[in-house]
């Protein structure tokens, strides 16, 4: 994984528990922020999913490459 993707990564597993949690006091939220929280999870979910994707036509055109030349 990129080292950017990692820290965008990061950015949305924090994001989760301050959907639920004020920061500034440490209380929890009495309408916690939702939506917050389903931009976390859906954030995470396409960047794992774009990671995945990336890896797998690397290792395609490695594996084409090593092919090639025999």
């Amino acid at each position: 994984m990129d080292k950017y993707l990692t820290v965008i990564l990061i950015f949305m597993i924090v994001g989760i528990p301050i959907s639920f949690v004020n920061p500034s006091t440490g209380e929890l939220r009495d309408p916690p922020f939702i939506g917050l929280f389903y931009a976390s999870i859906a954030g995470i979910i396409v960047i794992m999913l774009y990671s995945s994707y990336k890896e797998r036509k690397t290792r395609q055109k490695a594996n084409a490459k090593r092919r090639s030349k025999n």
